[in-house]
Formats: C-alpha cells, sequence, structure tokens
C-alpha cells in the first residue's frame, strides 16, 4: 500500500490557518474540526505545521508569560514530508522516527494532504481485512482433490 493509496481513502479534506492566526483561534478549529493538525499556509504554499503537540507547549509558555502566541511562534516551520509514493511500511516506520503523528504528504513542492497515524492504521486494517476475507473465500472454494487409480 502506498501513501496516495491511503490519501485517496482519506478523501481530500485539508484543514489550514494562517501563520498570524492566534493560538486561541487554532484551539478552536481544531476542536471545533476534532483535528489534531493544521497546515500553516501563506501565498498559498505550505509554510509549516502545527499540531496538538505543539499548541499544547504554546498553551504551557503563555500561561507562564501571560503572553498569547500566534501560529508563526508555535509551527514547525519545516515539517517532514512525505512523497505519494512511499510505501505503508516506510511511512510508519519514518513517524515512528520522527515522532511525527501527521505528516504532509507533497509531490514536485505541491501539497497532496496530511496523513496520520490513524489514517494509516485505518488503511492497514482495510487492507488486512480485504486479504483475510479473499484468504477466507479461496480456502472455503479449494478445488477438491482427484482420487488416483
Amino acid at each position: 500500500m502506498l501513501v496516495k493509496e491511503i490519501l485517496r481513502v482519506k478523501g481530500g479534506v485539508l484543514y489550514t490557518t494562517t501563520p498570524e492566526q492566534t493560538l486561541e483561534a487554532v484551539v478552536a478549529t481544531m476542536a471545533d474540526l476534532d483535528v489534531g493538525s493544521l497546515v500553516v499556509m501563506a501565498a498559498g504554499k505550505m509554510v509549516g505545521m502545527v499540531t496538538f503537540r505543539e499548541v499544547l507547549q504554546a498553551v504551557k509558555a503563555a500561561n507562564a508569560s501571560g503572553k498569547s502566541p500566534t501560529v508563526r511562534e508555535v509551527m514547525v516551520a519545516d515539517p517532514v514530508t512525505v512523497p505519494p509514493d512511499m510505501d505503508a511500511n516506510s511511512l510508519r516506520r519514518l513517524m515512528i522516527e520522527k515522532h511525527s503523528r501527521y505528516l504532509p504528504v507533497v509531490e514536485n513542492g505541491d501539497l497532496q494532504g496530511v496523513i496520520s497515524f490513524l489514517d494509516v492504521a485505518k488503511a492497514v486494517l482495510e487492507e488486512q481485512s480485504l486479504e483475510n476475507t479473499l484468504l477466507k473465500n479461496y480456502i472455503k472454494n479449494w478445488p477438491e482433490e482427484t482420487a488416483q487409480a
């Protein structure tokens, strides 16, 4: 299974914000949409990612300083990206190595979508279910041996 197949199953919805947004607006958007990440866009290009990890760290820092940061101040400006032709096993390995739950999919500089660890788990589960069904069907319809004299 490839990243582009996982994206196809997931669908093309992409949630974004801008670098100038306040942390409060990002928290509200993420809560309303029930998502753990937003792609940060400026001038039609991805300039970063903000995930609940950055939000939590920023909330902690804001509580200590009394200052409310913008997305630009808390986002990951150069997130790890993956190509659409990467296989799912390599993707899972990279997500674990980089401690990333969300990875943007980029091809020739164009953002194709974002893959979450949950998206990967769902896709792998669906693939295994299909294989399991096919194997059970194959075994159920196994041709009978002909008796040899």
